[in-house]
């Protein structure tokens, strides 16, 4: 399986707001604003996606993933997916066809969600000159930002806290870990391992 592409990052408002993250700073002025809020966007990125340490989605967002024939089931990338957008695949005579929403069911396993045929479906013959005939276009996260979990709220505010307190990879005289430890944890309990 190849990597999936993002098709719509997560809109609205960030998993942790500027006035949670400056309270956790214990900042009241405003003349870091602008270096607080893109720890919390680092932070988020560092967490959230295919390519983050916690190996799923944060906030809702849309992403496509690829296959090169028909499997039962059809493991997606990720975990917390809520629904599946489209499925669409390229038949025999190279002409773009889409399955039919009953034809399948969204399930979730202890690694991530999957896709699970009914028996009706028939699997059809693919465009064998495309190396990735199948395409499933999915939303996968906890919702809105209001809807994700305190304690991963709470990671992103431990490092931006860190990461504002540490602004160097290392201080002479000092020993300065990369993360928190109770940041560390907080990762363990949420990381999911990509299939």
């Amino acid at each position: 399986m190849i990597p999936p592409i993002l098709v719509t990052p997560p809109a609205g408002d960030p998993v942790v707001t500027l006035a949670e993250a400056k309270l956790h700073c214990r900042v009241d002025d405003t003349a870091e604003d602008t270096l607080i809020t893109s720890l919390v966007g680092a932070a988020t990125s560092f967490l959230d996606g295919w390519r983050g340490k916690l190996g799923r989605c944060i906030v809702n967002q849309t992403w496509k993933q690829f296959y090169s024939a028909w499997g039962d089931p059809m493991r997606l990338p990720f975990c917390d997916v809520s629904s599946v957008a489209s499925l669409t695949y390229y038949d025999a005579d190279a002409a773009e066809q889409t399955v039919d929403s009953d034809a399948f069911e969204l399930i979730e396993d202890a690694r991530s969600a999957q896709i699970h045929f009914k028996d009706a479906f028939t699997r059809p013959p693919l465009d064998s000159d495309r190396a990735f005939p199948i395409e499933i276009e999915f939303i996968a996260g906890f919702g809105a930002a209001s809807a994700v979990p305190e304690d991963l709220k709470q990671l992103v505010k431990l490092m931006v806290g860190h990461w504002y307190e540490n602004r160097e990879a290392s201080i002479v005289g000092t020993s300065v870990n990369e993360l928190p430890l109770g940041a560390q944890s907080l990762i363990a309990n949420y990381r999911r391992v990509g299939v």
